[in-house]
């Protein structure tokens, strides 16, 4: 998977984007593929998209009791 940018143009009643030929080539795309594309203005809030984690106590704090269980006998 390659990311790339591209100008979105009007094509009719319509619109569409153009790819690159040295995209279609690392991909080893062909004409009829089906191929899934990203669209926005600018890259995702990936917190947003996938949220965050809140943890009830530091992180450190919990590697201390991993690293305790794990290596104390």
């Amino acid at each position: 998977m390659i990311e790339l940018k591209s100008k979105l143009r009007k094509w009719g009643n319509s619109f569409g984007i153009v790819v690159p030929q040295k995209a279609i080539e690392e991909e080893n795309i062909k004409e009829g593929d089906e191929i899934t594309v990203l669209l926005g203005k600018k890259k995702p809030n990936l917190r947003k998209l996938f949220g965050a984690h809140k943890f009830k106590e530091p992180v450190e704090e919990i590697m201390k009791k991993i690293d305790k269980e794990l290596y104390d006998d």
